[in-house]
């Protein structure tokens, strides 16, 4: 399923429409049967989301919309031939009391399967595929972005010689009325990343939608405080392809205990080696100097015990 225009499928991806407090916009839907058999296909409208992945979806039919998937209207079924492409028209309404900004709503072509559970009982099973229908209501747009709860959890590498990481942790709420395209970046010690990766899909945050963000960032040495700032710079999305408005950067910083165990280590393993080696010289030059003192002594006793028996020599001699 994709938009139409006069009865053939065009190459837009979903459908952006700008309306005013009680207008209506008038647009097509394409349902391509793909099978060899005729199949009839439900026709559903709901309010729309964006996964925690950052892809779209819409509500499942067993929960009711009270937004935007309530302003479409369309017919309940179309009945494809076989390989060919059936067209759906249907109508965005949008109420008189509708709040300006965003509203988020998708329509889809559904198929129920019947298939055979545990037991052999009989299950149910919706395929469906459709797309995004976004209306911006005009008034008073006002874009905004917060952080709240942001931490920082520090990871010390057990190589002495090699900087540890952090990971930083936080909730990105977009508290304006029109939808976002989450960007931005976390510092540390000289060391960045992307809130977003570049091979990540793209991040959209609906009105008041609370997006959790997680960054590791590595090359982070242990200065016993490790400090990181985010910086998150949103961009504005215009309706209907318009150049895209670029928000006032917000930021936010957290801290986390760094001790550097690792090093400290070394330096106390350091100073118990050199310790035991400077303890240890010192007996020697104690071991020695006793040595030589206990030399000196018996060489003094025996000078000692020397000169007295030549003195009785003498003595006897010279009577």
């Amino acid at each position: 399923m994709s938009p139409a225009t006069d009865g053939d499928p065009d190459e837009r991806s979903w459908v952006e429409l700008d309306l005013g407090p009680g207008a209506t916009a008038s647009d097509e839907a394409a349902v391509r049967n793909l099978s060899d058999e005729t199949v009839t296909f439900r026709i559903d409208a709901a309010d729309g989301y964006f996964t925690d992945e950052g892809h779209f979806s819409m509500l499942p039919s067993d929960r009711p919309s009270t937004d935007a998937g309530t302003w479409i209207s369309a017919p309940e079924t179309v009945t494809v031939e076989p390989g060919a492409t059936g067209i759906v028209p249907f109508t965005v309404s949008v109420p008189s009391n509708a709040e300006p900004g965003d509203h988020a709503a998708g329509i889809a072509a559904s198929l129920v399967s019947v298939g055979s559970g545990a037991g052999g009982a009989s299950v149910g099973v919706e395929s469906r595929i459709g797309f995004r229908v976004m209306t911006r209501v005009t008034g008073d747009v006002v874009p905004g972005v917060a952080v709240d709860g942001m931490r920082v959890d520090y990871q010390m590498s057990w190589n002495p010689f090699a900087a540890g990481s952090l990971t930083v942790e936080a909730d990105i709420v977009n508290t304006g009325n029109v939808r976002l395209v989450l960007d931005g970046t976390v510092r540390a010690q000289g060391s960045s990343a992307p809130i977003v990766a570049e091979d990540a899909a793209r991040q959209e945050l609906l009105p008041g939608d609370r997006r959790a963000v997680s960054i590791p960032l590595r090359g982070v040495w242990p200065l016993v405080v490790a400090s990181a700032e985010l910086e998150v710079a949103p961009t504005v999305v215009a309706p209907d392809g318009g150049a895209a408005v670029d928000l006032e950067p917000v930021t936010a910083t957290a801290t986390a205990a760094a001790v550097p165990w690792s090093q400290l280590l070394v330096v106390l393993g350091t100073a118990l080696v050199l310790s035991a080696l400077l303890a240890g010289r010192s007996r020697s030059r104690s071991r020695v100097a006793a040595l030589v003192r206990q030399a000196k002594e018996e060489g003094l006793r025996e000078g000692a015990a020397g000169g007295g028996t030549d003195g009785g020599s003498a003595n006897a001699n010279d009577r």
